[in-house]
């Protein structure tokens, strides 16, 4: 998307400081949410046997490197199975629908996204054997038009996720739905060690002298470029590359 967005900001912050200029070649990402229900007859197995033993190696098969998949831990919705995956192009989105699917579900919700400048490429977290499963946390904040969306991207290009990066807020992605409900939105993913970790480190992320400064900029209060929050908390399933 070739919007442009410009804040005039006043003192050391320059007009074009919160400028929202994503590239088309930042990476797709695709939010593929596999709706369930609880049954005697097993579908949430049958759905995660066949994601991890067809689905998952025909999707890798074809070059898609950069996927994960995540039940609920803290949310709505309960049981569902949470699909990230990551896209160079349009024509790999439309080709991961064309893989042969015997799948059990009640319904399926998707929504694409554009990474940020700022975090062009979905960050896999490293992995080692004999490691905890990490907690993730997916966020989405709506903003009243394009407008003010492009300013809060702009302040996640310019200053956000570094800060982010110095307090154990460790990004995933960051994105601009491009096709998917409640837009304007974007949408990131974060990680953590446990859910002890996350607490901890929200709060210095709250307290840092950098996001003082930067919340502090006129024109992109939180009350003036976004209009709603939301978050779930989420467990990688065993077979998620994404862990």
């Amino acid at each position: 998307m070739n919007r442009r967005f410009f804040l005039a900001a006043a003192g050391a912050l320059s007009a074009s400081a919160f400028e929202t200029t994503q590239k088309k070649s930042n990476s797709l990402i695709e939010l593929r949410y596999y709706k369930l229900r609880n049954t005697t007859d097993g579908m949430s197995k049958r759905l995660n046997d066949y994601l991890a033993g067809t689905y998952l190696p025909t999707l890798r098969k074809s070059g898609v490197a950069k996927v994960g998949f995540f039940g609920n831990l803290i949310g709505q919705a309960s049981p569902l199975v949470l699909q990230v995956t990551e896209f160079k192009s349009l024509a790999e989105v439309e080709a991961s629908w064309e893989i042969p699917a015997a799948l059990d579900y009640v319904r399926i919700e998707t929504s694409l996204i554009r990474s940020f400048d700022g975090l062009p490429s979905l960050e896999m977290p490293a992995t080692e054997a004999g490691r905890p499963a990490r907690v993730f946390e997916l966020r989405t904040y709506e903003s009243n038009n394009f407008g003010s969306l492009g300013k809060k991207i702009g302040m996640f290009n310019t200053g956000e996720i570094a800060i982010f990066r110095k307090t154990g807020l460790n990004p995933v992605f960051f994105g601009e739905t491009i096709f998917g409900a409640n837009m304007p939105n974007l949408t990131y993913m974060l990680w953590y060690d446990n859910l002890a970790a996350r607490e901890a480190n929200w709060k210095k992320f709250v307290s840092h002298p950098d996001w003082d400064k930067l919340k502090s900029t006129p024109g992109v209060s939180d009350g003036e470029v976004v209009s709603n929050i939301s978050n779930s908390m989420l467990s990688p399933l065993a077979y998620s590359p994404i862990r």
